[in-house]
């Protein structure tokens, strides 16, 4: 046996490198040519994302704008909707100077006008336009200065105050008069009523709103309606309402109705509507507060579509950013501490169908105002104060002097069904 016998040759690669010779420059070719092609596939792959990243970055550029778009052309839409009365704010300048001083600690007051005017074609379904309107019911609206209590006085329309003279809508001058509160509006709008709360109360009126009856039916609709239990049923034709006795949801029709009704509900006297109509505020201001519309921009946008349409404002309330920090403003106030009261009043010695203030319980209340000091209320049959003081009269506000004044009214917790 020989070594070259039991090994195995050396493998011959002679051929293959012939081969390889013979097809050198191919195989070579052929291994750039697959480099190539990856290289230019995957220079498309980068093209492609490149190309992709463009349209999709150039579709977000299109929904901000189709949003930002939408966005402003709504907020446009809103401010658009608020009537500015400048007539007010001219007329107010000229006397500015026997106006009272602006209450401290920040603190806002605002004059709520809920017109009786029937201009206008939902309005007029409500009686015949005789081109004088009244304020149906007024409000002056203070907001503490630390934003933690609300305090809305109702003034009766039958109050007989001093009314200054004020411009028509004519650019007459009426002279000064002693007469029915709720003639000032048609006398001179709102700058009237304006000048007649101030020189009534002392209290300066930093803004105004008006409504009217088709505005305050939107804001109920806007909503969803508000909740109120009626202790008897009721039918009035005048005021379009009729009732069941419990609980129902009403929409802003049936909710003009029931906080205008006088002659069906209770004893018909214009107090009776007065506690009703703060009730259903309370239920309002409660059901805005629950349902978080003041949070949720889907359930607010209507709201504030709604209000603004129906509003005329002075300048410093005229544009949404007004008006949202107003809300803003009220989002923190607890249900508990949004107080509703009359102005303390008495008949008249002469005419029982007229209010007098009776006093000392109305300067009182003013003073308080004024000072932007606490304003505790009580309902009428409460006669003992939470401090235990016993109250002489809680109607007028006669009480121990030492204690925080107390009056007749409600909160807006009371106002709850159930």
């Amino acid at each position: 046996m020989t070594d070259s016998a039991g090994t195995p040759p050396e493998p011959d690669d002679t051929a293959d490198r012939a081969a390889g010779d013979e097809s050198g420059a191919g195989g070579g070719r052929h291994r750039g040519d697959r480099r190539k092609r990856t290289g230019r596939g995957r220079q498309r792959t980068g093209r492609r994302r490149r190309r992709s990243l463009r349209w999709a970055a150039l579709g977000v550029s299109l929904l901000v704008l189709v949003v930002s778009g939408v966005g402003w052309w709504l907020y446009r839409r809103l401010e658009g909707n608020i009537t500015t009365d400048l007539t007010a704010v001219e007329e107010l300048e000229r006397y500015d100077r026997e106006r009272p001083l602006p209450a401290p600690h920040g603190a806002r007051n605002i004059l709520l006008i809920g017109s009786d005017s029937r201009a206008g074609a939902e309005n007029r379904k409500y009686g015949r336009d005789k081109g004088v309107q009244h304020s149906d019911t007024t409000i002056l609206l203070h907001i503490a200065g630390d934003r933690r209590s609300v305090t809305a006085v109702s003034v009766p329309r039958d109050l007989l105050v001093d009314i200054p003279s004020c411009r028509t809508a004519q650019g007459t001058r009426n002279p000064a008069r002693h007469a029915q509160f709720n003639s000032a509006f048609a006398i001179g709008g709102a700058a009237c009523t304006i000048r007649t709360v101030e020189r009534l109360t002392g209290v300066r009126i930093d803004h105004h709103v008006v409504v009217d009856f088709h505005g305050f039916k939107s804001m109920v609709d806007a909503v969803g309606g508000v909740t109120v239990c009626l202790p008897a049923a009721v039918d009035d034709r005048d005021a379009r309402l009729k009732l069941g006795a419990g609980r129902h949801t009403l929409d802003g029709e049936r909710a003009l109705g029931y906080v205008r009704a006088r002659k069906s509900l209770g004893n018909g006297s214009d107090t009776e509507r007065m506690d009703r109509q703060q009730q259903f505020l309370g239920a309002l201001f409660d059901k805005v507060q629950s349902n978080g519309v003041l949070l949720n921009p889907a359930r607010l946008y209507p709201v504030l579509d709604a209000a603004t349409r129906s509003l005329t404002t002075d300048p410093g309330l005229d544009s949404l950013k007004d008006l949202f920090d107003l809300a803003r403003s009220l989002r923190g106030v607890p249900t508990e501490r949004v107080r509703f009261l009359t102005v303390p009043r008495r008949s008249h010695p002469y005419d029982p169908n007229r209010d007098v203030l009776a006093q000392p319980a109305a300067s009182r209340l003013f003073e308080r105002l004024r000072k932007d000091a606490p304003v505790r209320v009580v309902p009428k049959e409460t006669t003992t104060s939470a401090s235990g003081d016993t109250e002489r009269d809680t109607s007028t506000g006669s009480q121990n002097p030492s204690a925080t004044p107390t009056f007749s009214g409600t909160n807006a917790t009371s106002a709850r069904c159930g």
